[in-house]
């Protein structure tokens, strides 16, 4: 499921950190950082991820 959601954090980087934790914080940072570069957006993402 994990290379799902990482697939799913390329291409759309706010998904894949709903999938993996939720409406909280992580997911409201993670459409920020998206919204001011994709790149940004990409990495949080990997790493809210990879980090649980």
């Amino acid at each position: 499921m994990d290379i799902l959601r990482i697939i799913l954090s390329i291409l759309l980087p706010p998904l894949g950190v709903f999938l993996q934790v939720g409406l909280g914080a992580h997911f409201w940072i993670n459409i920020l950082l998206t919204l001011l570069g994709y790149i940004p957006g990409i990495i949080h993402a990997i790493w809210i991820i990879a980090r649980r």
